[in-house]
């Protein structure tokens, strides 16, 4: 089916807003939002030229601000030649409209410009997916703001039969949005199944699993690449890569480990993107444990901290255990600050996945983590089952191991999953 959406005009000169509320920002600096909000809209190419921010005693429900303040907020932007007035805070679809009519310019919300990031950045059938889904649900109530067209010509013509067409075009559309979102909810369903029978067969050989979490940009595809040797797409831009990599890591003593990369994190992720991303972030959701990336050189470490325990909330993984590792020290020029973070966390390990630094720790730390949930067991292989000896090779530590007339006597550490299965060769 065709896409619908109609396509907007070119944008490159951005004025931002940022709506003080502590009530929705937790208390965090709106300069702060602000900041990663430029960002985002330079990772589209789009430069800032102007910003402001505003404090909100009571929202409102045309400007979600007084009119008095939009009508401030709409001169400054022009003053400044902005070409889209983005905001830091939702919109409503109502609201967005009221603003574009009364500015003239286009105006949209960090919603829309996360959704236009993620859409550049699909790279696979799944993320195309993902993205439609999310695209189609955030337009479906905004179906109207493609239409005020109409409006002005009203205004110069007087036409009555004007406004039945735009109504009559809106219902249309809403039921062409409504057959590609129930399209695009089968074709991801799919997908999930094919991931399911994937980890289904993943999980009969039962190596042990671990998701790299963290937020944007906190450089979990390098970390992955510097761990495993994988050649993960990196580059220094928020949401560089969307698709979930899953690669194998032997560890030092010598099990064997699967981890996976996972999209990035963001304050104020739309709900609709984590809801269309289950089927990328599943793999947080089903690992063993959780490793989460955090970049020690960020200012708003913290807030990134936050955020991604949220997210891992918001997926019913939040009571996974979790080795905090602490990315990009060979960046950092406050070493006093790993002091203060080694009182505050449990176990963090610091690395840079650039220069190779603590990687070594951090397998260690990986190794000790899987060996917490191992049971140790005597077991005796006959010279006909070197299989089972492959087989704990890959999953499970071996401690020692002596070859007699009857077979391989071993104490291994395994999985608990795996001590089942080994019941016929355990020694009395």
């Amino acid at each position: 089916m065709q896409e619908i959406s109609e396509a907007p005009n070119r944008v490159e000169r951005a004025f931002l807003v940022g709506i003080n509320d502590p009530r929705e920002n937790g208390g965090e600096p709106v300069a702060h939002l602000l900041d990663e909000l430029e960002e985002l809209l330079r990772t589209l190419s789009i430069g800032t030229v102007g910003r402001i921010e505003v404090a909100l005693g009571q929202a409102r429900p045309r400007y979600l601000v007084g009119s008095g303040k939009a009508r401030e907020i709409v001169e400054a932007a022009r003053q400044v030649e902005a070409d889209v007035i983005v905001f830091d805070d939702a919109l409503s679809p109502a609201q967005q409209r009221n603003w574009e009519k009364l500015a003239d310019l286009t105006v949209v919300d960090r919603q829309e410009i996360i959704l236009d990031i993620f859409a550049e950045r699909a790279s696979t059938k799944e993320a195309e997916l993902q993205i439609s889904l999310a695209r189609a649900t955030y337009e479906l109530p905004r179906l109207k703001r493609r239409w005020t067209h109409l409006s002005r010509q009203r205004g110069m013509s007087g036409g009555m039969g004007l406004r039945g067409e735009g109504e009559q075009q809106i219902e249309v559309d809403a039921r062409l949005v409504q057959q590609r979102i129930a399209q695009l909810h089968r074709q991801l369903e799919e997908v999930r199944r094919k991931r399911r029978v994937q980890r289904k067969r993943r999980l009969r050989r039962p190596i042990p699993n671990c998701a790299i979490v963290g937020y944007t940009n906190a450089g979990k595809s390098s970390l992955l690449n510097a761990l495993t040797g994988a050649e993960v797409f990196i580059e220094d831009k928020l949401f560089a890569t969307l698709d979930p990599t899953t690669r194998r890591l032997r560890l030092p003593n010598q099990q064997e480990l699967l981890v996976s990369d996972t999209v990035g994190f963001i304050r104020k992720l739309p709900h609709l993107l984590v809801e269309a991303f289950k089927a990328t972030l599943e793999e947080a959701m089903v690992a063993d444990f959780i490793v989460e990336v955090i970049d020690i050189t960020s200012p708003d470490l913290d807030e990134h901290h936050r955020t991604t325990l949220e997210v891992l909330q918001e997926l019913e993984s939040g009571e996974k255990r979790m080795v905090t590792v602490f990315n990009k020290v060979d960046l950092l020029d406050a070493p006093h600050l790993i002091p203060r973070l080694r009182r505050r966390f449990d176990r963090p390990v610091f690395v840079s996945a650039v220069s190779g630094r603590g990687i070594e720790e951090l397998k260690q730390r990986l190794a000790e983590e899987l060996s917490e949930e191992l049971i140790s067991l005597k077991l005796r292989i006959p010279h006909d089952r070197y299989e089972i000896m492959a087989l704990l090779h890959r999953t499970s530590e071996i401690k020692s191991q002596k070859a007699t007339e009857h077979g391989l006597e071993v104490e291994v550490a395994v999985p608990y999953d795996l001590a089942p299965q080994l019941t016929e060769f355990r020694r009395k």
